[in-house]
Formats: structure tokens, C-alpha cells, sequence
């Protein structure tokens, strides 16, 4: 028997949460409903849902707020489909800085948030095709820096953790498990947030530009992820795994 799928709705507009209750639940899936952070609080105090849907714009504590939290407390793995009140390519890379998996602009279809909301949860359910995970390795190292798989750390040389957002540890994984290996920006958003890109979509470079960013690499001489004009990227360094010694 399939389990049904639980979505929390966390919006300050009552119409837009029953809106998206309603057609949800058409479609075969069982919905909370929170207007801000102490209800959304208050639902996940029965249970994890299987996925978040969180307005950006509300008054008090923000969608940006509320999913930073979210990321650092014990709900971090539920995926979070954020709300976007702006089409502005700064707002939405600011959401998947702060841990969305996917960013909805308003208004919108429902049917495209029903088809978004099932493409996270097959993303959160499965790894892609290609990406081998070792279960015995909880450290994937690299040049100067370690990733730890496990508490989803990245490692300096020294042992300084320096911290990723949700997004930008699946970028960085999906590089991991594909060195040497082209990939592009269609590739790269398919596999990290489980959609195809748009014409005009540069999240993934805005991404790239981050990870940079949190590696020390530089764009013009890059050490780890190299860009290919009109075909992609490509982590260029080598990359071991390092059992657990425990």
C-alpha cells in the first residue's frame, strides 16, 4: 500500500493556503495548514511532513527565516519548496541559499506546484542516476577540504567547518560523485533540484558562483570546478573516500 504524502502549507494568506489545501488534497495528498512560524512549530511538534511549502513574504519571521531554522534543527532533511511573492532572480537565489529546495514565483498554477512538489519528493527519495554513495564513507576528500557525508560538514585543512546551505551541499555532492566528468546546467539543476531550467534560468550559475566562493576557488584559474563555455561544468580535482576508522 502507498503512503500518502504529507504536505505542511506554512502562508499568512488564508485563500492561497486553502487554495493549494484544496487541490492537494484532490490529488491524493494529506495537508497542514500554518499562517506563520509558532503554528508551523506547532504542526511539526506531531510529526516530520515529507515536504514544507513556505512563503517567502510573511510578516514577523519570513520564509527565509523560518527555513534557516528548519535547516539547523532536526526537520534539516525535509525538503522545502519556497513561495516567491517577486520573480527576481535575487530572491530566488537567496531561498536556495538559505536551504530551499525549489522556488515557486506568484502567482502560479497549481498544477505546476502539484508537478514541483512531486519532483522534490522523488529528488529527496532517490539519488540520480551515476551518483554512487559508499555507505562505509562518511568523508569525501578533496584537495584541501573534506566533506562529511554524514553531518553534511565541509572541513578546511585545518579542521574549520565552513558551512554550506542545503543547496549548495547537493551542487557539491553531485560533483563529488562526478569528477572529471562534464556536466551540464540542464544536468546539474535535474540532479540537484529535480527540474528542468528555463531559457532565461541561471540559478545554477549563481550556484556555481557560491560554491566558489565556499571552496576559495577562483573563477579566471580554477582548482576544483571549471567551466566549459557552451557545455557546462566539471569538477576537475581528484576524489577519495575515507572509511570509517570506527
Amino acid at each position: 500500500m502507498d503512503t500518502i504524502d504529507h504536505v505542511l502549507i506554512v502562508d499568512d494568506d488564508r485563500g492561497i493556503r486553502e487554495l493549494i489545501a484544496g487541490y492537494l488534497e484532490k490529488n491524493g495528498m494529506r495537508v497542514s495548514l500554518a499562517a506563520n512560524g509558532r503554528q508551523m512549530r506547532a504542526v511539526l511538534d506531531q510529526g516530520a511532513p515529507d515536504l514544507i511549502v513556505l512563503d517567502l513574504m510573511m510578516p514577523g519571521e519570513d520564509g527565509l527565516v523560518l527555513c534557516r531554522e528548519l535547516r539547523a534543527s532536526k526537520f534539516r532533511a525535509v525538503p522545502v519548496l519556497m513561495l516567491t511573492a517577486r520573480n527576481e532572480e535575487a530572491d530566488r537565489i537567496l531561498g536556495l541559499e538559505m536551504g530551499a529546495d525549489d522556488y515557486l514565483p506568484k502567482p502560479f498554477a497549481v498544477r505546476e506546484l502539484l508537478a514541483r512538489i512531486r519532483a522534490v519528493l522523488r529528488r529527496a527519495r532517490m539519488l540520480p542516476p551515476g551518483m554512487q554513495v559508499t555507505e562505509t564513507a562518511q568523508m569525501l576528500e578533496f584537495g584541501d577540504w573534506r566533506l562529511d557525508t554524514t553531518a553534511r560538514h565541509l572541513l578546511d585543512s585545518e579542521g574549520t567547518m565552513v558551512a554550506l546551505s542545503g543547496a549548495e551541499y547537493r551542487l557539491l555532492r553531485v560533483f563529488l560523485d562526478n569528477p572529471q566528468r562534464v556536466l551540464t546546467r540542464d544536468q546539474l539543476l535535474n540532479l540537484t533540484q529535480g527540474r528542468q531550467a528555463d531559457q532565461f534560468d541561471r540559478s545554477i550559475d549563481l550556484m556555481v558562483s557560491r560554491l566558489r566562493q565556499r571552496l576559495r576557488d577562483v573563477a579566471r584559474e580554477p582548482r576544483y570546478i571549471k567551466t566549459l563555455r557552451s557545455e557546462g561544468y566539471v569538477f576537475s580535482a581528484s576524489v577519495s573516500a575515507i572509511e570509517d576508522q570506527q
